[in-house]
């Protein structure tokens, strides 16, 4: 597993864990900061793959 295909796996749970503590805080303050950390969460581990997939694209056949 390379460095950043371990952000993104990281990512992907802690936005699990916002997701979850949203669901569980009811509809309070508490609840919308919970749900917008997983909102970030879940663009940071798109971000992630997107540039993990540019990065192997990028690698010529031969090495590949």
């Amino acid at each position: 597993m390379t460095g950043k295909t371990h952000d993104s796996d990281y990512f992907r749970k802690r936005e699990a864990e916002a997701r979850a503590s949203a669901r569980g805080a009811g509809r309070g303050e508490e609840a919308a900061v919970a749900g917008e950390l997983a909102l970030a969460y879940a663009a940071m581990a798109r971000r992630r793959a997107a540039a993990d997939a540019e990065v192997v694209a990028e690698v010529p056949a031969e090495i590949a």
